[in-house]
């Protein structure tokens, strides 16, 4: 017979549940004990869309503000504060109320996108920026742009803009049949004129109008001393010497029209330089020489500072001299681009014309409609 156990007895120790391995060692940690790092193939392809993508915002974005600015400047114009000024400064809120609101909801859009591909966003800006580079006719832009820049640019700008019109309104006077036998007779001086051009960075057809504007293509020696293409007289020494450097002894004639063309590309950059690369002052300098001081002595006699100031106290033929200059220098970009003279008047030539730009200019002396002396 079994006896009972005494109560004295401890009971039973029970046995602790069993933890799993993972509870053991406490909290699990990330495997390998640190974050997985992107793959660089993965860094370098997020850089590369995000790049395209920003770079696609700016390109519309910039666009839209100065088309948007170009037109409302335009369309606003004047000084009436109730019919000018307010409904132009209306149109600024209202442009940054569409462009804060296009930006929120492009953030939202985006994220949506992103869910979906990480290609999406930069795919469909890209997209964009290449579907208004297409369609939006050139003319168009080139007119906003104007409007644009002469916003920005304020009195100083639209000087430059009436000075350009002078150019295109004598090229328009210019008579066309007689145009054509001067670009004729300029053919047989083309290769020295371009080499002239290249040794000193002036504008092809530039120095091509120079030379049409001092001989017609006639070099001869003139009343006034003048000699060849470029009717060359006093030279300022240094650029003769700087000249003479490039040539023999034997080939240093002033009616030879290689040195003649080296001579007048160097003498006309000389100018050029001493007015600030101010192109109409340039011309006009050349065209004075060094006679009475020189323009710089002439300018400063009378308080003027650029060519609209200094026109008023200047003969007709040096005043007009730059814009002659110009004329026949844009006369033979069309001639060299569309193979013939186009008649300012007809049509949409006179636009056509202005997308070319004026020989020496930098882009942004072209006007709304359009779109380097002796």
């Amino acid at each position: 017979m079994v006896q009972p156990q005494s109560s004295s007895q401890p009971p039973p120790k029970r046995r602790a549940p069993r933890r799993s391995k993972s509870s053991q060692a406490g909290p699990r940690k990330k495997q390998g004990g640190k974050a997985k790092k992107k793959p660089q193939g993965n860094l370098l392809r997020d850089f590369t869309l995000i790049s395209l993508e920003w770079a696609g915002l700016s390109a519309v974005g910039m666009a839209a503000i100065i088309v948007l600015l170009g037109h409302f400047a335009n369309r606003f114009s004047g000084t009436d504060l109730v019919g000018n000024l307010l409904p132009f400064a209306g149109g600024i809120l209202g442009l940054i109320i569409l462009a804060t609101a296009l930006l929120i909801g492009w953030s939202k859009l985006r994220k949506w996108m992103l869910c979906r591909s990480p290609l999406f966003p930069s795919a469909i800006i890209v997209g964009l920026a290449l579907l208004v580079g297409c369609f939006v006719p050139p003319a168009h832009f080139s007119r906003a742009f104007g409007y644009y820049r002469t916003l920005v640019g304020g009195k100083h700008e639209a000087g430059r803009v009436t000075l350009a019109h002078q150019v295109y309104a004598a090229y328009r006077r210019l008579d066309n049949v007689q145009l054509e036998r001067m670009i004729g007779r300029a053919e047989q001086y083309a290769k020295p004129i371009e080499e002239a051009a290249a040794a000193y960075s002036v504008d092809l057809d530039l120095l091509k109008g120079l030379a049409a504007t001092e001989s017609s293509y006639l070099p001869r020696k003139s009343a006034d001393g003048g000699y060849g293409l470029f009717q060359i007289t006093q030279v300022p020494d240094r650029v003769t010497e700087a000249v003479n450097r490039l040539f023999p002894a034997d080939s240093r004639v002033l009616t030879d029209p290689r040195y003649n063309a080296f001579l007048g590309a160097a003498t006309f950059r000389h100018y050029l330089a001493e007015m600030n690369n101010d192109l109409f002052l340039g011309l006009l300098a050349y065209n004075i020489g060094p006679a009475n001081g020189g323009l710089r002595f002439i300018m400063q006699q009378y308080g003027a500072t650029d060519f609209i100031t200094i026109q008023p106290y200047l003969l007709q033929l040096p005043r007009d001299y730059p814009i002659r200059v110009l004329s026949y220098s844009l006369a033979f970009r069309i001639h060299r681009q569309e193979g013939r003279l186009l008649a300012y008047e007809e049509g949409r030539n006179a636009l056509h014309i202005q997308g070319m730009g004026i020989p020496g200019l930098a882009y942004d002396w072209r006007p709304e409609g359009g779109k380097s002396g002796k």
